[in-house]
């Protein structure tokens, strides 16, 4: 039987490479899927709800270039503005500004920061940043701004408390609890109030209410009090007598409890005394006006005794010593007359 020879077609070689490439092929798409599908098993999601996730994340990628592009061209730009107009025109826009919690500052501050706002949309306020502006003024410690449509803006404003008065040469500025500075008062505004003077003082606030918290009976009785150089108080009583204190939180704590118990047994204010000073351990100086002056006098007084008593007593010898002159002379005439006559 007659065999036909194609020629030009592959050779063995081919064909066996071709058929184990084939191979190879099949078995990576049987370990492929088998581990995609061993890690979807692993899932704790069905197969329709992995493929409700996968459909999501696609349109929310979609949706996330379609606002990247209209962000691009200012879409939303344009719609915030048309909105803005819409609302204005449908009266939403700011006609009132209320302001609510002003007890002590000048409420006019306020009204300059908000009135800019007037007769703008209400959708296009920026409540933030007008409340980070009402944030600057010195009086306010905290502040809400929010919208009461159809056309109020409405600004609630929590206050400083005024604590104490800082002396800057002849300037008073209250300050709050904190050392930070509301605005310059007159004597009269500031009478009742704890004045504070030295450098840094306002910063030593909250150590000073320490300290006198540890004599809360002579708390009221202070009048001013001193930061010097940096290291030390002194306290100046409505008396007018000053206590000088140590340095150190402690110690100085320590010598106002020992003043106040002092005080409560002896009754050292509203006496002759003037200053105090505790700086040294254990021990207390006082300064009385006007004691100098005594002791200069006391002294003159002594010497002029002195001086006097000397006197007195000199001419009493001088008186003594006379008299004997006297006699001696006396007794020597008598002899002399009486040898006259024998």
């Amino acid at each position: 039987m007659a065999q036909t020879i194609r020629r030009g077609g592959k050779g063995v070689r081919r064909v066996a490479a071709a058929r184990g490439a084939k191979a190879r092929v099949a078995t990576a798409r049987a370990q492929t899927g088998t581990m995609v599908g061993q890690a979807v098993r692993w899932l704790p999601f069905s197969d329709e709800t992995l493929h409700r996730i996968l459909l999501t994340a696609i349109l929310g990628g979609a949706a996330a270039l379609v606002l990247l592009v209209a962000n691009m061209a200012g879409v939303p730009a344009l719609i915030e503005e048309k909105t803005a107009m819409i609302a204005a025109d449908a009266g939403f826009e700011v006609k009132r500004v209320e302001v609510r919690g002003v007890n002590r500052m000048n409420e006019l501050a306020i009204y300059e920061k908000v009135l800019g706002q007037r007769d703008q949309a209400m959708p296009r306020l920026d409540l933030a940043a007008l409340r980070d502006q009402l944030l600057q003024l010195s009086w306010v410690k905290d502040a809400r701004v929010s919208r009461q449509l159809p056309d109020t803006l409405v600004v609630d404003v929590v206050e400083r408390d005024p604590h104490a008065v800082m002396r800057h040469d002849d300037k008073l500025v209250l300050i709050d609890e904190t050392g930070h500075e509301l605005e310059t008062v007159s004597k009269a505004r500031a009478k009742g109030l704890l004045v504070l003077t030295g450098t840094g003082a306002e910063q030593r606030v909250a150590d000073l209410g320490k300290l006198l918290g540890a004599a809360p009976a002579l708390r009221p009785q202070v009048a001013e009090a001193e930061w010097v150089g940096n290291r030390r108080w002194n306290l100046t009583f409505k008396t007018g007598q000053v206590l000088a204190l140590p340095e150190g939180d402690d110690p100085s704590a320590a010598a106002l409890l020992t003043f106040a118990r002092m005080d409560g047994v002896d009754r050292l204010l509203g006496g002759k005394v003037a200053a105090f000073d505790m700086r040294a351990p254990d021990k207390m100086y006082l300064r009385v006006p006007g004691h100098a002056d005594d002791v200069i006098a006391q002294k003159a007084a002594a010497a002029r005794a002195k001086a006097e008593a000397a006197t007195a007593k000199a001419a009493t010898a001088k008186a003594a010593t006379g008299a004997h002159a006297t006699q001696a002379n006396a007794a020597v005439l008598q002899h002399a007359s009486a040898t006259a006559r024998n």
